[in-house]
């Protein structure tokens, strides 16, 4: 009886799960970051590159 009382009251797994979902949430949040910057510095060394190719 003893040692189901102490599983109940066990929360380690519980945080565990928090600390998971919290780490989900910022990888989600960094490679939606790492993405847009991804397309923001491809556009700009295209125009770079187009405007050096132009150039005389």
């Amino acid at each position: 009886m003893n040692l189901i009382k102490r599983f109940a009251s066990d929360n380690s797994g519980a945080t565990a799960i928090e600390y998971g979902l919290i780490a989900a949430g910022i990888s989600v949040a960094i490679i939606a970051v790492v993405n847009s910057l991804g397309t923001s510095l491809q556009n700009t060394f295209s125009s770079v590159s187009s405007q050096l190719k132009t150039t005389p």
